[in-house]
């Protein structure tokens, strides 16, 4: 694969995926917030310190960034299109307040 593609993804469409097995999820925010509530199997890759090298290039299933509302995942992609990525992410539309609001789970600690 060659080239950076982002695309915007409805919450649904995460919410099918992580029900399926068939997606890697990466929290950018931070670690007070993930704690409080995550999408279960999300990785943690806060923001503020966030690590483009933990993101897959080359993954056979979607690769989902997300955040609270969905503004910091675009920063996330920012970043990883600065660090030279090349691969197709997926922001999640709405962040994590979508994602409950359409029934998804979530779990702390």
């Amino acid at each position: 694969m060659s080239g950076f593609e982002v695309t915007i993804v409805d919450a649904e469409s995460v919410i099918a995926w992580v029900k399926a097995g068939k997606v890697t999820v990466f929290d950018v925010r931070e670690p007070e917030e993930f704690a409080a509530a995550h999408i279960e199997g999300a990785i943690p890759n806060p923001l503020s310190r966030f690590d483009a090298s933990l993101i897959p290039t080359d993954s056979p299933v979607p690769v989902v960034l997300h955040c609270r509302s969905g503004v910091r995942c675009g920063h996330a992609a920012d970043r990883l299109r600065a660090s030279g990525f090349q691969g197709k992410i997926n922001r999640m539309a709405g962040g994590i307040i979508a994602w409950q609001a359409a029934g998804g789970p979530v779990v702390s600690g």
